[in-house]
């Protein structure tokens, strides 16, 4: 049977007497692969195919489960069956699954498993979300200073199976205090019979566990790092966080500011509470409700310009639009900068972005009013007096909006404000109430002397 045939008998399978002559098959997946396949089966399929494989992969399987997914599986598995998946997952991995679990489930599981697995995974879990303990992993390759190269390849190979990595190699004191590290490449290349000592180099960077995720993440990527070593307060050696950490961890800060830039928080649409996702979104909400109306009341008291030149109405929208784009744009720039460390709060950034994006604007500007005035003189055949106010509006708008966007996420680390949460929607607000006074502004400037004739 193919792989294809295979994977189509797994998604049309509804008892497990189906899955016959597929355990070959799919030993074969790549776990990833086949969490994506079971994760649309039911619970009695997936434990019957998660059976059929070594207690390892099995494991590896599980954790790339979708959490609600994995929470179904741990209610409907005996205890034994349980406790060997525990025993058997990463301990970063293993802690995050015992978190989500109930109180009811964690005390029948704890006695299932070896003191070992059951004080790390208490300690993993221990450690605050959002920080560097609650990102590690506790499996990792530590040597002592004096073991011969011989001793120390064979340490690994006993050890290897059950750590996260082996590339980057770690040299605790007696005490478990970092003192060196090396790689698997220098291990490998040194003679027999010299120690690690020898070989090891000092440690150029670790984190503390308290540190926030992030700023672990940021030091992984800045230099290029395989992993990062983590030390507690006494100096202790107690896990590393990897590049495939860091790497989710910056895609899930992305993926929240994304979000938060369109004004609904750190909103899960699966996950988060109706009572949460009210209050995140109701705030925004009534927010731009209020500059919606502040500036709908102003246009409204433009009645007397508008009933004399109508057109002006026509071209209102796109004009206040840019605003908001040409603002949206300038502050998505300004907060990935800060977010990759490039800007920092300090004046001189400040005023190097405002002078960066000033001249940008400035020529977008130009040529987006130039646009405009003509596709109006072609499509609605306008005067040069109209064409002066809508041709200037769209100037100025698009020049502010830029320096507006520019500044604003400034102003909001200034005040202790995730810069992201100044939302698209918010300054499209912004630029729509300032929008509409630039224009007007311009109308009664280029146009007033007819209303001084009507009357």
């Amino acid at each position: 049977m193919n792989k294809a045939k295979v994977i189509a008998q797994l998604r049309n399978a509804k008892h497990p007497s189906e899955l016959q002559g597929v355990s070959s098959i799919i030993k074969k997946l790549h776990p990833t692969d086949l969490a994506e396949i079971l994760s649309e089966l039911s619970a009695s399929i997936i434990l019957s195919l998660l059976g059929q494989l070594d207690p390892h992969s099995r494991a590896n399987v599980f954790t790339h489960l979708p959490a609600e997914r994995q929470d179904l599986l741990l209610q409907a598995m005996s205890r034994d069956v349980m406790a060997t998946l525990f025993e058997h997952m990463a301990s970063d991995e293993r802690a995050d699954v015992y978190k989500r679990m109930n109180e009811q489930s964690r005390q029948a599981l704890l006695p299932t498993l070896g003191q070992t697995e059951r004080e790390d995974m208490l300690r993993m879990s221990s450690y605050p979300e959002g920080t560097v303990g609650a990102e590690m992993t506790s499996d990792f390759v530590a040597l002592a200073s004096d073991m011969c190269v011989t001793d120390a390849l064979q340490h690994i190979r006993t050890t290897a199976s059950e750590k996260e990595t082996i590339y980057v190699i770690y040299v605790l004191d007696t005490l478990q205090r970092l003192i060196g590290t090396l790689s698997l490449r220098e291990l490998v290349l040194a003679p027999e019979q010299q120690t690690v000592q020898d070989i090891m180099r000092p440690v150029p960077f670790f984190a503390e566990l308290s540190w926030p995720r992030e700023q672990a993440a940021e030091l992984i990527h800045h230099y290029d790092l395989l992993a990062l070593p983590v030390i507690n307060g006494k100096q202790e050696m107690v896990g590393i966080v990897t590049v495939d950490d860091a790497m989710d961890i910056e895609r899930e800060e992305d993926t929240r500011k994304l979000v938060r830039f369109g004004g609904n928080g750190d909103l899960d649409i699966l996950s988060s509470s109706f009572s949460k996702m009210f209050k995140v979104r109701v705030f925004w909400l009534a927010l731009l409700t209020v500059f919606g109306v502040v500036t709908s009341n102003f246009v409204a008291a433009q009645e007397e310009i508008l009933s004399e030149v109508v057109i002006l109405a026509a071209f209102l929208a796109p004009v206040i639009d840019m605003g908001g784009n040409t603002g949206s744009q300038s502050a998505t720039l300004v907060i990935r900068a800060m977010a990759l460390g490039d800007v920092k709060m300090k004046w001189r950034y400040v005023w190097l972005v405002v002078r960066r994006e000033l001249p940008v604007v400035l020529v977008l500007g130009v040529v987006i009013a130039l646009l405009e005035v003509v596709l109006a003189q072609f499509s609605k055949g306008v005067g040069v007096d109209v064409m002066m106010v809508v041709g200037l509006s769209m100037l100025v708008c698009t020049i502010f909006g830029g320096v507006i966007g520019v500044l604003l996420p400034f102003i909001a680390r200034r005040i202790g404000t995730d810069p992201a949460t100044l939302s698209s929607p918010l300054i499209t607000s912004i630029m729509d109430l300032l929008g509409v006074f630039i224009y007007f502004g311009f109308a009664w400037l280029f146009l007033g002397e007819l209303l001084t004739q009507a009357a």
